[in-house]
């Protein structure tokens, strides 16, 4: 249908609706109350007149509306003895200042008290009943329907819930409501609930609180049941948003309220059977507890550990409830205990209570007495009227909530200071003074003042009280009944890390043990490990994983593993560095002691060549070949054993710096000493034949020269090595995970190849100069055992090239000193052996004549 279509049907209807208005308005001339009116309970005449809301039923009976009639009044059910215990106190407190000629003189407060029956709908109602009153009121012509608020404040509002309906209600007539036990963060909210006071500390506080205790005894993975109204429902979200901060994860959060079908409250059940928490966070009123501890009890749960709020924790009609021992051990959070003087005897006295209301008053006495003032069909006895109260035990008798009754007495308190204040009282009040709730709302945000009892009242900007509480464990005593034992304060005003003190008191928990329960979802990760989180699942759930190798972790339930500094190790269980052994190749190991041995044993030996040598230093075999050469070569090769020593031992600056140059420089003279002589071979065969005079160019001076020259070259490579990057004493931590290799660096590899290539340089041109001699005519030609050497010699250091490269640590060390000390052994061998053979064990042939003998040469 589209909008021109629609105009005439809503004309119609709009017409229709102003007429009847109009005529509604001349038929009435007096202002009316809709619906039905609201009679108090309870209600008292004063000069001024207060208002009291309070649940004396818990219940009330549910029907389906038809919307064919008009709705019935809500029928309430379940009389509730905590509501006529909190009127009480309402009333002993309007007694008491009444009674006071300090306080108020000359005024009399009354009272109105209406049964909310605990729903949020009829909390409204009476609300507007309290701020309008039921009368009729003639209406005028310019303010039709207007007339002062009937009471100046309104008491009471048990539920977070009832308050925020009726605090949004009452809020744009500034009617003060002051709660005695609303506690939900959300009305400290002071745009939405302007009016809205309280003598109870806000949730905000108190969820913090159990966040602060839960975590303090390690619980890390918990459930959660909440009373599924606004107290409830906030309070829990605060906590679970403190308890994500503090690393506590919640298993489950469930929510049911009192009226909710049996089956809802069975599948909460069946959640906590499957759970694998053993702590429970209830953030329940005392009769949504009351209704899952009914259930509970079915169940035989006892093995949870129980974590309250304060509405049920110290509210022993529950205690009296859990007879199977459900809630045995459960801590949490009440309001600090208190006393008033005369407030117990004043709520005793029932008396008071019959007026206004006969019927619930009937109600009420019938159910204290637990019998009838009309006789029906059983054996309950007859009410007579007399019945005394100091023989009752029950709820009603019970003052374990004194805390709360307090809270109504400060919250009358204050109401009576701000009138004081308004009214101007000192010896008298001006009753001209005309009063207000806006008025009266300001000043109650100003009061500060101290009961009799010595408790500090006063209201914060938010609307609250100074958050202090007490830390309540459940103790079951002999003979059954529980005892409310305070183990420890909770106070927001103090620092962050001093205000939650827990007393040195034993504490009881669930199934009556003394050890403290584990709520874990994961163990502990040890130190040495670290926290993998388990995929899918909140952050309290992980793996324990070890630390890789390097990587330590010193503390438990870490996040990650650290990395040892370089010069450290992780140790086996990885749960700390240790200093990393230091490898180089020292004298005391076994390969340093041997490598040792081999070179003193090659010195000596070449000592011991040289000393024959010099002691037959006249023979032919000595003479042949320039003796000066084979002296200087037995010379060259001691300082080339010799210097595979300074390869050994922790390497500093001045052994880095030696080792290679004296190794290169020594090798150098040693083979320039062997090719001085293969030259003089290749000469002096030369020299025998007609004609050649070339033995000239080549004398012992040209020989010592050409040694000087070859060695001179090498000083030069190692002087520049040395100058521009020498070799330095170095720490590697890469090759070896567990292990400092001490090391000398090369510097310049540059340098020490060009060494090394020298080296190689000079024992390729004598091995090719020897080969091309080992033929010549001689009964002894030194060439072909130059031959031998520099083969053996070549293939050493061919050989190390690969092996130095591919050697770990202390090893390369190791196989350079035994290529030095190899290719020193094959040319003292090669060399000097045979003669010496000759020398000692041949001397027949150390002859001249045989030195030159002819005869077929014989090849290799």
């Amino acid at each position: 249908m589209t909008s021109t279509q629609r105009w005439p049907e809503q004309g119609w209807a709009l017409l229709q609706l102003l007429l009847v208005v109009s005529f509604s308005r001349a038929e009435e001339p007096v202002c009316r109350h809709r619906g039905d009116p609201e009679n108090p309970q309870l209600s008292k005449d004063g000069d001024i007149m207060l208002g009291g809301i309070f649940s004396f039923h818990s219940k009330w009976k549910d029907r389906e509306d038809t919307y064919m009639h008009k709705p019935l009044p809500l029928q309430s059910t379940s009389l509730n003895f905590r509501g006529f215990q909190l009127a009480q106190a309402m009333l002993f407190a309007v007694d008491e200042i009444n009674n006071n000629t300090d306080l108020l003189p000359g005024i009399s407060l009354g009272y109105k008290l209406y049964d909310s029956c605990g729903s949020i709908a009829r909390g409204v109602r009476v609300a507007l009943a309290l701020a309008n009153g039921n009368g009729d009121a003639s209406a005028l012509s310019e303010a039709p329907c207007t007339s002062p608020a009937q009471v100046q404040a309104i008491m009471g509002g048990t539920s977070s819930s009832t308050c925020m309906a009726i605090a949004t209600v009452m809020g744009p007539f500034h009617i003060p409501l002051i709660s005695h036990f609303a506690t939900c963060a959300c009305l400290s909210d002071k745009v939405k609930y302007p009016s809205f006071l309280r003598t109870i500390p806000s949730d905000y506080y108190q969820s913090r609180a159990l966040a602060q205790l839960v975590k303090h005894f390690g619980w890390t993975w918990v459930g959660a049941i909440r009373t599924n109204d606004d107290y409830g429902n906030n309070g829990i979200a605060t906590f679970i948003e403190i308890a994500q901060q503090l690393g506590i994860c919640l298993e489950y959060s469930v929510a049911f309220f009192r009226t909710d079908p049996p089956d809802k409250i069975q599948k909460i059940i069946n959640i906590i059977k499957a759970s694998t928490s053993k702590v429970i966070v209830a953030f329940l009123s005392h009769m949504d507890m009351d209704v899952l501890i009914h259930e509970l009890s079915y169940h035989n749960l006892t093995v949870y550990q129980w974590v309250g709020s304060e509405s049920w924790i110290f509210d022993s009609q529950t205690a009296a409830m859990d007879r199977h021992h459900i809630l045995d051990g459960a801590i949490g959070l009440s309001i600090p205990k208190a006393q008033v003087s005369g407030m117990r005897e004043f709520i005793l006295d029932v008396k008071s209570l019959n007026t206004s209301s006969n019927e619930m008053f009937i109600e009420f006495w019938e159910t204290l007495f637990s019998c009838k003032f009309k006789q029906t069909a059983g054996n309950q006895r007859k009410c007579t009227g007399n019945e005394d109260v100091t023989g009752v035990h029950n709820s009603f008798t019970d003052m374990s909530l004194m805390p709360i009754f307090n809270n109504v007495y400060k919250g009358v308190y204050a109401v009576a200071h701000a009138l004081h204040i308004i009214l101007g009282c000192n010896q008298t009040c001006n009753t001209n003074v005309q009063l207000d709730p806006f008025t009266i709302l300001q000043n109650l945000k100003k009061i500060q003042f101290k009961t009799k009892e010595g408790d500090e009242v006063y209201f914060n900007e938010n609307g609250d009280p100074a958050a202090k509480y007490e830390i309540i464990n459940w103790q079951p005593t002999e003979n059954g009944i529980v005892d409310f034992v305070t183990v420890g304060l909770y106070d927001a005003s103090l620092p962050a890390d001093k205000q939650l003190n827990l007393e040195n008191k034993s504490l009881i928990w669930a199934e009556n043990s003394y050890q403290v329960p584990l709520s874990v979802c994961s163990e502990k990760c040890p130190p040495g490990t670290r926290k993998v989180l388990q995929k899918g699942k909140p952050v309290c759930c992980y793996d324990c994983v070890r630390c890789a190798e390097g990587e330590f972790s010193n503390s438990t339930d870490s996040i990650t593993c650290v990395r040892c500094h370089p010069e450290f190790w992780s140790n086996e269980r990885r749960d700390a560095c240790v200093k990393k052994d230091p490898e180089f190749l020292s004298y005391k190991e076994i390969m340093g002691a041997l490598l040792t041995a081999a070179s003193l044993f090659g010195t000596c030996m070449t000592a011991a060549v040289a000393f024959i040598f010099f002691r037959y230093r006249k023979t032919p075999i000595v003479r042949a070949n320039n003796s000066e050469l084979s002296f200087l070569l037995l010379f060259s090769l001691t300082l080339c054993f010799l210097c595979s020593l300074t390869f050994i031992g922790q390497p500093s600056e001045w052994s880095c710096m030696l080792r290679h140059t004296a190794f290169g420089i020594t090798f150098v003279l040693c083979i320039s000493c062997v090719l001085g002589k293969t030259i003089v071979v290749l000469i002096a065969f030369r020299a025998t034949l007609p004609g050649s005079n070339v033995m000239k160019w080549f004398g012992p001076a040209q020989q010592r020269l050409s040694v000087l020259a070859f060695t001179l070259i090498q000083v030069i490579i190692c002087i520049l090595w040395l100058t521009i990057s020498p070799p330095f004493p170095f720490r590697n931590f890469k090759q070896f995970k567990d292990k400092i290799i001490l090391e000398c660096a090369l510097g310049s590899a540059v340098g020490f190849w060009a060494v090394l290539g020298y080296i190689g340089l000079l024992a390729m041109l004598c091995f090719i100069l020897a080969f091309l001699a080992r033929k010549l005519p001689d009964n002894f030609n030194e060439a072909k055992f130059i031959t031998f050497s520099m083969l053996i010699f070549c293939a050493v250091w061919i050989t190390f090239i690969p092996a130095y490269v591919s050697s770990p640590g202390k090893f390369s060390v190791a196989v350079e000193i035994f290529a030095i000390l190899a290719s020193s052994f094959g040319l003292l061998i090669c060399i000097f052996i045979p003669k010496c053979y000759i020398i000692l064990l041949k001397p027949e042939k150390n002859t001249k004549k045989n030195m030159m003998g002819k005869g077929a040469p014989k090849s290799f």
